[in-house]
């Protein structure tokens, strides 16, 4: 090879690292970047439409599961409503055994679609009323959150016992109400 086309050569090459250096650090990078964007936009809506699929399937089960709720839910009117869950309450506290000390209802009205009536209940009893008062609960019809369970001894054997609940009801509310 003579010099000339030596330094032709060496030139060329380094044209190329330059390149090459150039497309490695600045080109592929955002390529790259975008690449995986456009990857996980793509899974993203893949499990969206999956989700869609889904949720057509369960179109009939759904919708029988919101007209329970609506069904079910606290009346709009606050007084009926707290009656409406006293009188559920005084139930279910009857077929547990469950003994009601105290009961602290408050509304709530954080949307224009629904308010909640959130209510502090306190209840004693042995072991099997309580729990049984707490599934009557969770069981029943009416759309109740049971917040926290607090479940405290009276006496060194635990028969005696003092369950605190916070629960919270759903009222939904007419479009025609705001």
């Amino acid at each position: 090879m003579n010099i000339k086309n030596r330094q032709e050569f060496l030139v060329m090459l380094t044209i190329g690292v330059v390149a090459l250096a150039l497309v490695v650090n600045f080109i592929l990078p955002p390529i790259q970047g975008w690449w995986h964007d456009r990857q996980a936009q793509i899974s993203d809506l893949r499990q969206k439409v999956k989700d869609g699929k889904s949720m057509i399937a369960r179109d009939r089960f759904i919708r029988e599961h919101w007209n329970d709720m609506r069904e079910n839910s606290l009346p709009a009117s606050a007084p009926d409503a707290e009656q409406q869950f006293l009188k559920a309450i005084d139930n279910w506290s009857r077929d547990s055994g469950a003994e009601i000390t105290s009961i602290m209802p408050q509304w709530k009205s954080d949307s224009t679609n629904y308010m909640t009536l959130e209510c502090r209940v306190e209840t004693d009893g042995d072991l099997s009323s309580l729990s049984k008062f707490i599934y009557d609960i969770e069981k029943g019809p009416m759309p109740l959150r049971l917040d926290t369970v607090e479940l405290s001894s009276h006496d060194n054997s635990g028969q005696q016992m003092t369950l605190g609940l916070d629960i919270n009801g759903l009222a939904l509310l007419q479009n025609d109400q705001k």
